[in-house]
């Protein structure tokens, strides 16, 4: 297999560098996530023009078409700046719902609204009480003369505090349905709040609120399952860029901070340590590349997400720990960004199922396959 990147791919990766280059420094960063809305929306307006809001988008709605190469490589950029901007939730990951199962009008009305900025929506489909997330839902929809009302509730919804619509998963008549919903409508509560890495999030919960099929009616389990898995690809691959920026740092810091008259990598604990560190990053690496590979292909594969989120979150903590006590007492402080790599990779790795969720639905199926004799 080629894993070699064609020029137009070189390009956007060095295009969404540049620009978040440009956009973020460390302390930048930590003045954009302390206000409001917690991201900076003249980034997300130069996101929208050079056509990352509309990423995977057909061309015909206003999106470039990219797949999950070109995907893989953007959040691993933005996993390198630590970018707020709420790209997966408020783009990519509804809008390739509303692609999937929603209507011709519905399409046509959205995606574009999309992939200009104008309009950021969330699906919202975790719920208090579950960790790995499958396709099925708590909430339920039911008919209401003409319409539907949707009674749950749903947490955490990443970025739901700035939605300007739900795509709100709920179990209907027909199987698990997704409907739109609009967040400031009546019977809709939604509490927002900030999150340990900086990032935000909201509580929300629907008491016999309006709500329209995205599509129809219909079930929507198969849908619901490939966006869950291309989420956890695009994490995973946001996680290898924070890993790559934390493993600079620390080799960095190892190199230039003096111990007892002498640089710290003179000391062959500590570059054996990171000499782990390394072996960790890019074990993530060829998993991330892996569950990238399998959706690039075209097989929407929980089993490849769940291996590539497994070994991500177990490399994604042993080199947050690793760059903290490497660098001693400043990796604690807010002021450095160590410690604020380490915080979004915790995050990551207890975001749709941590290592230890998908090990145990890994080891769940291994009834499934025949023995190996040897």
């Amino acid at each position: 297999m080629d894993f070699t990147l064609t020029a137009e791919q070189e390009m956007l990766r060095d295009t969404v560098r540049e620009v978040l280059a440009r956009g973020y420094t460390a302390e930048r960063r930590a003045e954009v996530v302390r206000g409001e809305p917690g991201w900076d929306p003249a980034i997300w307006a130069t996101f929208a023009e050079i056509g990352l809001l509309g990423l995977t988008f057909a061309e015909e709605y206003g999106g470039t078409g990219a797949g999950p190469i070109e995907s893989m490589l953007v959040f691993t950029e933005i996993g390198r700046s630590l970018a707020p901007e709420p790209l997966l939730d408020c783009a990519l990951l509804p809008g390739g719902l509303i692609a999937e199962r929603g209507t011709d009008a519905q399409r046509k009305d959205l995606l574009p609204r999309i992939a200009d900025g104008s309009l950021r929506a969330v699906f919202a489909h975790g719920e208090p009480g579950t960790r790995l997330p499958t396709a099925a839902a708590g909430a339920a929809a039911q008919r209401h003369g003409d319409g539907w009302r949707l009674t749950g509730r749903k947490h955490p919804v990443p970025h739901g505090d700035c939605a300007d619509l739900l795509i709100v998963s709920a179990a209907g008549p027909e199987g698990l349905g997704l409907f739109l919903v609009d967040p400031v409508a009546r019977g809709v509560r939604r509490d927002g709040y900030r999150t340990h890495d900086g990032l935000r999030g909201a509580d929300i919960a629907f008491d016999n609120a309006a709500a329209v099929p995205l599509g129809d009616a219909a079930d929507a389990a198969a849908a619901v399952t490939a966006a869950i898995v291309t989420a956890q690809a695009a994490l995973c691959a946001e996680a290898v860029g924070a890993m790559e920026q934390a493993l600079a740092l620390t080799t960095e810091y190892l190199k230039t901070r003096k111990q007892f008259g002498v640089a710290l990598r003179s000391f062959q604990a500590l570059t054996h340590r990171a000499a782990d560190m390394y072996v960790a990053l890019e074990l993530a690496r060829g998993m991330s590349m892996y569950a990238c590979m399998s959706l690039a292909d075209g097989a929407v594969d929980p089993v490849a997400a769940s291996r590539a989120k497994a070994r991500v979150g177990r490399s994604a903590r042993l080199i947050g720990q690793e760059a903290i006590q490497l660098h001693g007492g400043i990796g604690m402080t807010a002021e450095y960004p160590v410690g604020h790599y380490t915080a979004r990779l915790t995050a990551i790795e207890h975001t749709l199922g941590d290592s230890a969720d998908h090990l145990r639905h890994l080891a769940g199926g291994v009834g499934n396959y025949q023995m190996v004799e040897i």
